[in-house]
């Protein structure tokens, strides 16, 4: 088989036709058991949490996020050997990653707050009054996102290949909201046993609260599947970090039109608002 018919093969069914994007996918598929059973299968069935302080949530969220960053390093796939580490997929991807998800964290977090009705009661180290450890496992859990969507995307690229462009838009921008609606209530559902990140209206937030979630993988989904992907067409670090920023923007701008025109989904108390200085475009926010 020549390589043009194997790279054919690879990218009609799941993964990559690009080696190095292929072995980055499948290293974080094959890494995301180990964190999802720390934190999900372990320290929250068995409440380990409660014994936690600000140290172990820190803790929590290193040891979850540092291998994803640390072990591709070590164990250099076959794909990766002849590459400049900064040529290599996963490298790439944890770049883009970890640039949204900061921007989540840092900007974001604060519609969820005033928006929401979302509150962190655990201990813990801060920057923005976001717990540190939520922007080390929000780290992990948008790389296996992220991945999960490259997979079925490109398997539903190829399968609607042959109908016309019209029809393919439509298939694709369906699966992208749905999918995308689906990882956010999912998020919200697995983590619903942990009691110290808590909301006004439970109800509220699994239905429209993960619609206002979702507009986050909208806009990334299709964005971050674009690296690597075509062949021939490599992307440099630089275009992969301005890439994230303007996913990152646009999210901004649909979040905050959001927070004017429809409002709080529930309503929020004063209690309930982020009480350390935030985003100025909060009101009150900025001489709290």
């Amino acid at each position: 088989m020549g390589a043009s018919e194997a790279n054919s093969s690879s990218s009609s069914r799941w993964f990559a036709a690009n080696p190095s994007k292929r072995w980055g996918e499948l290293f974080f598929l094959i890494y995301t058991p180990f964190w999802l059973t720390l934190c999900l299968g372990i320290v929250v069935p068995y409440k380990l949490y409660e014994n936690f302080t600000e140290l172990e949530y820190l803790l929590l969220g290193l040891i979850s996020a540092g291998p994803s960053l640390l072990l591709p390093m070590i164990i250099v796939g076959k794909a990766d050997s002849s590459l400049c580490w900064k040529d290599r997929y996963w490298v790439k991807a944890n770049l883009w990653i970890l640039i949204f998800s900061y921007v989540g964290n840092y900007f974001w977090t604060h519609y969820f707050f005033t928006v929401l009705g979302a509150s962190y009661t655990f201990p813990s180290w801060r920057m923005n009054n976001v717990p540190h450890t939520t922007f080390l496992l929000a780290h992990v859990c948008f790389l296996f996102y992220h991945v999960m969507s490259n997979i079925t995307l490109r398997r539903l690229q190829h399968f609607t290949a042959d109908f016309p462009e019209k029809i393919q838009w439509v298939i694709k921008t369906a699966w992208i909201l749905s999918f995308s609606y689906f990882i956010a209530w999912l998020e919200t559902v697995s983590i619903s046993n942990f009691p110290y990140y808590d909301f006004v209206d439970r109800a509220s937030m699994y239905k429209v609260g993960s619609l206002f979630y979702a507009i986050y993988f909208i806009v990334s989904f299709p964005m971050f599947l674009r690296i690597d992907e075509k062949p021939g067409d490599q992307w440099d670090l630089p275009r992969v970090a301005i890439d994230a920023l303007g996913a990152a923007m646009l999210v901004t701008i649909i979040l905050d039109l959001w927070r004017i025109f429809l409002g709080p989904i529930v309503p929020i108390s004063d209690t309930k608002q982020c009480l350390q200085p935030g985003l100025p475009w909060f009101p009150g926010h900025a001489d709290a």
